[in-house]
């Protein structure tokens, strides 16, 4: 069938992955949040959130729900979210965001991970002054004037409103989160996502071949199980 075959389908083999990846990454987290503060999401921001996200990527009605159930049910086991810091090769500043049933595990793998691309694992709060950490919203762009809606979002904590590729994306201070969440739920706005993000103050400037080992190593730590984002700070 050819090269051109053979590329198309590892094309689609990467982005069917992807989605399953972010499938038992929302997963987790709707499990997370209903076992915070229970199963319904008109009382349990957290857990409306990480629905309304689940819709974002297409993740099917009935995995959302079976989430839920599973969630509440007394056998399923508890996921501890810890953050991981280090530093892999030429010096880039590493984050990783982990949902984990066994801590001995996951800070196996991470070490091992950090060890084989010439890196390590740092201490607790060792990045705080690298990456900040901020409200991101995405919401539908379309008929919408976005000077305007900058003007209605200030009160709410808007911090910059800017357009990318089809969507509006809104950026708040970490305590302003909730805020905007509900100003937005107010307004009744096409939420196409709200994520809490670490954003890197400043950037590194790297050659094409240390961006790609440093590109291999976030691949690789996002393929963990446990992983449920990465954070670094190469430009």
């Amino acid at each position: 069938m050819g090269r051109a075959f053979e590329f198309r389908k590892a094309r689609k083999f990467k982005r069917w992955d992807k989605m399953s990846k972010a499938f038992t990454r929302l997963g987790k987290e709707i499990v997370m949040a209903v076992k915070e503060a229970g199963p319904n999401p008109e009382t349990n921001s957290r857990l409306r959130t990480a629905i309304n996200n689940a819709k974002g990527v297409n993740m099917p009605k009935d995995r959302v729900e079976a989430a839920i159930k599973r969630a509440s049910s007394k056998e399923e086991k508890d996921y501890e979210e810890v953050v991981y810091e280090g530093y892999g090769p030429h010096g880039i500043a590493i984050l990783v965001e982990t949902a984990t049933d066994n801590l001995n595990r996951t800070i196996a793998n991470m070490r091992v991970y950090f060890s084989r691309a010439g890196g390590a694992v740092g201490k607790t709060g060792s990045l705080d002054f690298i990456f900040t950490r901020k409200g991101i919203f995405k919401i539908a762009a379309e008929g919408l004037d976005i000077e305007e809606l900058e003007l209605e979002l200030i009160d709410a904590g808007a911090e910059d409103i800017y357009e990318h590729e089809g969507e509006i994306i809104v950026e708040t201070a970490f305590t302003d989160f909730g805020a905007m969440q509900k100003a937005l739920e107010e307004k009744g706005l096409n939420v196409i996502s709200a994520e809490l993000q670490r954003v890197p103050n400043t950037r590194m400037e790297l050659t094409d071949e240390q961006a790609e080992e440093i590109e291999n190593l976030v691949e690789k730590i996002e393929e963990d199980d446990d992983v449920q984002a990465v954070y670094h700070n190469m430009a």
